[in-house]
């Protein structure tokens, strides 16, 4: 069993991304989940998959850290003191003891929990090395309202008193591509890296996997699924954004669409129309757009409707997953277009923008 350290401040979100890296997600409290394991890139669907242990948990955008349990109890130093000394250690060399506070809820005093704690593992026989340890004992103290959402085990909206102590097994990557604003290529309105990473990551972004994103823009999504390691096909209406699409993949997936020997992920970018890909029936493993926001009626040659919905169409003849985020809730055009919905999200950017997250998979 593991513990998660959840990023950001929508527990179900990061909890629902972080079910493509591991197994039984449950929220526990805020900013801590449980899952049964972590493991490589077959998580997503349950196929066999490559990839060490943990290695998915890199590359989420809202996980911190997965850490192997070791207890679980209430809130309280005096509680975790006690947990720690009656739980089995199976653990030899330095350790230390590293406390959190998440989100400030709890009224734990870190450095009081972490002199507690490394007490208990001294009395036990352990040499505490707090420069460089063999070992991390993680103590994240929460206490509060779940988050209610019904896409998420244990997202029911009770109140929390959490104390999860765990020894630290893996931390997330974090390496998102730079800003939009420090990119060769940037227009207005471009999506966060970690947003995207996390959009990338649900509709099923991993090494050896094949992501499309049929509306690219300036290449969020497809970047960050590259970063990670997918094969990425991308296509555009407008041909500045293919060629900035492409500017943007050189410089930070590497390679290059004609290479034949290459250690970075493939990706090809064309110009192309949404609703009517050139691409074989299950082409790909994913499909993550951005559709069009704003209150215009028309882009290019499409009604805003027709054009999502041919889009939608059009993903469920080549991937069996889809994400889709935009600025409303295109259930209808889902559904209509042969999804389930598996999850949605409202998820609010700015005070004018809230951005409505599907996640879709084939009927």
């Amino acid at each position: 069993m593991y513990w998660l350290e959840l990023a950001g401040e929508e527990d179900a979100f990061a909890a629902r991304e972080a079910a493509v890296a591991a197994t039984g997600v449950e929220l526990l409290a805020p900013g801590i989940a449980r899952a049964g394991s972590v493991g490589g890139r077959g998580t997503v669907s349950g196929e066999g998959g490559g990839g060490s242990a943990g290695s998915s948990v890199r590359r989420l955008a809202y996980t911190r850290a997965a850490h192997e349990a070791v207890a679980r109890t209430d809130a309280d130093i005096d509680a975790a003191a006690a947990a720690l000394d009656a739980a089995p250690l199976d653990r030899s060399g330095t350790v230390a003891v590293r406390a959190r506070n998440v989100r400030n809820t709890t009224g734990v005093s870190t450095s009081a929990a972490e002199r507690e704690l490394g007490g208990v593992l001294v009395d036990r026989g352990f040499e505490v090395d707090l420069d460089d340890p063999d070992h991390v004992l993680r103590a994240l103290f929460a206490a509060g309202e779940r988050e209610d959402h019904d896409a998420v085990r244990g997202a029911d909206g009770d109140d929390a008193d959490t104390c999860a102590l765990g020894w630290v097994a893996v931390e997330a990557a974090r390496d998102f591509a730079p800003k939009p604003t420090d990119r060769p290529f940037f227009q207005p309105g471009s999506m966060a890296p970690v947003d995207a990473r996390a959009y990338a990551n649900l509709a099923g972004a991993a090494p050896g996997r094949a992501i499309l994103d049929p509306m690219c823009g300036t290449g969020g999504l497809p970047l960050e699924a590259g970063i990670v390691g997918s094969d990425v096909i991308a296509c555009d209406a407008q041909a500045k954004m293919v060629r900035g699409t492409r500017e943007n993949l050189r410089e930070y997936v590497g390679g290059a669409e004609s290479d034949a020997e290459r250690s970075a992920p493939d990706w090809h970018v064309a110009r192309g129309d949404a609703t009517a890909l050139p691409l074989r029936d299950d082409a790909v493993d994913g499909v993550a757009f951005d559709a069009p926001y704003g209150r215009q009626s028309k882009i290019a040659r499409h009604e805003l409707a027709d054009l999502v919905g041919g889009a939608l169409t059009e993903a469920a003849r080549v991937a069996p997953r889809a994400v889709v985020v935009a600025d409303r809730d295109w259930r209808g055009e889902a559904l209509a277009a042969g999804w389930t919905v598996d999850a949605a999200f409202e998820r609010r950017v700015h005070r004018s923008l809230t951005r409505h997250v599907l996640v879709l998979d084939r009927e």
